[in-house]
């Protein structure tokens, strides 16, 4: 017989049900994954030798913890998957408020009702799912929301005095007994209201509106926060931060790959969007570059940090650049371009924040700018390095390509809603581009080769060595001083 089909104290007893407190069960839990070699956290990429060890020795060492880092570093991703080492179900008396423990009840409503019933006292089950409890800490948030207050309505419906525990309304901690508690923002919350929680983090008990009512709480805390916060809007007060027992810093990914896994993980793609657009590697890769230059910007302020939803929403966007433009052409199958990267844009504006040389420039003009600065740290990675000065008899892997913008009479344009044929005869107009694939990147697919192609260009204009012209339709590419002379 399974033992959530228990229904009353006395068969709970009868089946030799042993309760424990909510930090056993996590470390015992725990223990048994790592015994099993079981992943412990699903899904978190990038901190295997990091932040899960020390989110691991916390919950064995059965402490309160404090997650700390910039925003979009999976905080409350890590915070909900603790329910995974939560058993499955866990018996409670039937009608608490306060999820009360049928071998060691702490309301009065459960005391009396087991005084009352004995081993007939009715149970029910609480599944892991359920013993969650989040909040974001805002200003607004009141003593009475988060701990309990006294409620004049049930005073009234009940016919009881004030003096009466019962009128008591209980807030979110403690309705969350026995649940894992977190407070998302923590810094935002005022200083009074964390105050409230010395107690509870301390001696597990809370205290509401001068009531003598001692409710030894079972709760696993877990608190985020984030250190622009310290200075910007709040601060934690110190005798909190000392109640809790462990404070774990967490990052961003420190490589592309890390970072590539985590985007194709949470970017919400449609399937027939995936069927009708393929992305190269290499762009896949650039999107992430993107992210890493922006981390390194000096338009972008570092300590706001550069959120890992720039990149996961920006590659939605890039899918959706490339679906649209194969719609408006009639195209049943495209491949993303180096030009549908101005798709991403949007993505990118909302996401970060500028200083002041940044507001300046203005966020479209940095966004741009961040993509072409990734197509120059990626390029040296596939091709020859170009140098800045060089000999003026030396030759140059890219002579051939930039002559050949030379004797161009006008500009070569790549238009952004061009139909596919017409992009891929543009782009093999180019014949020192085949050259140079096919020597530095022989084994290179041939549909891929488009996108690189587009790449090289990108890059020589990085490196001063063609320019590039924005325009509404499109972009154009020019030998930077061919239309000088020929002026002359």
């Amino acid at each position: 017989m399974k033992i959530e089909t228990i229904k009353t104290l006395g068969a709970l007893n009868k089946a030799g049900y042993k309760s424990k407190s909510i930090k056993d069960e996590l470390r015992d839990n725990l223990i048994q994954k790592i015994k099993n070699k079981e992943t412990t956290f699903e899904g978190v990429h990038g901190y295997e030798s990091t932040v899960i060890p020390e989110l691991e020795r916390a919950i064995l060492s059965r402490h309160n913890i404090n997650l700390l880092g910039l925003r979009g570093q999976a905080k409350t991703r890590l915070a909900r998957l603790m329910i995974n080492l939560l058993d499955e179900y866990i018996p409670y008396v039937e009608g608490s408020e306060v999820n009360d423990d049928p071998l060691n009840p702490i309301s009065r409503f459960a005391i009396e009702l087991i005084k009352e019933k004995g081993q007939d006292t009715p149970i029910a089950w609480l599944h892991r799912s359920e013993r969650f409890a989040e909040k974001l800490a805002t200003p607004d948030v009141t003593v009475a929301d988060i701990i309990g207050d006294v409620d004049p309505i049930k005073a009234a419906n009940l016919k009881l005095s004030y003096a009466d525990d019962r009128v008591i309304h209980y807030g979110m901690i403690p309705r969350a007994n026995r649940c894992i508690f977190v407070i998302n923002e923590l810094p935002d919350l005022q200083a009074r209201i964390q105050v409230a929680l010395f107690n509870i983090l301390q001696e597990g008990d809370i205290q509401i509106r001068g009531f003598k009512v001692r409710l030894p709480l079972d709760i696993q805390f877990l608190f985020t926060a984030n250190p622009e916060d310290y200075t910007n809007r709040g601060s934690i007060v110190t005798p909190l931060k000392d109640r809790i027992g462990s404070q774990i810093l967490t990052h961003y990914p420190v490589d592309i790959e890390t970072a590539r896994l985590i985007t194709e993980q949470e970017a919400k793609l449609v399937e027939s969007q995936k069927e009708m657009v393929v992305v190269p590697d290499l762009a896949r890769d650039l999107l992430e570059q993107i992210v890493f230059e922006a981390r390194e910007s000096d338009f972008i302020d570092a300590k706001s940090g550069v959120s890992a939803r720039l990149s996961i929403t920006a590659l939605e966007n890039l899918l959706s650049t490339a679906e649209r433009r194969a719609l408006k052409a009639g195209d049943a199958k495209t491949m993303v371009r180096l030009s549908d990267f101005i798709g991403i844009i949007p993505s990118i504006t909302g996401k970060v924040e500028l200083v002041y040389e940044g507001e300046q420039e203005g966020a479209a003009v940095v966004a741009y700018n961040l993509i072409g600065e990734a197509v120059k740290s990626l390029f040296e990675e596939f091709f020859p390095k170009i140098e800045k000065l060089k000999a003026q008899d030396e030759e140059s892997p890219y002579d051939d390509i930039v002559s050949w913008f030379f004797n161009q009479k006008e500009g070569f344009e790549l238009l952004d809603d061009a139909r596919e044929k017409a992009y891929k005869n543009l782009l093999d107009a180019i014949s020192p581009l085949d050259d140079l694939l096919g020597k530095h990147q022989p084994n290179l697919a041939k549909e891929d080769s488009y996108f690189v192609k587009e790449f090289v260009l990108w890059a020589l204009v990085e490196f001063k060595q063609l320019s590039k012209y924005r325009f509404t339709e499109g972009t154009q590419f020019k030998d930077p001083y061919g239309s000088f002379i020929s002026g002359i």
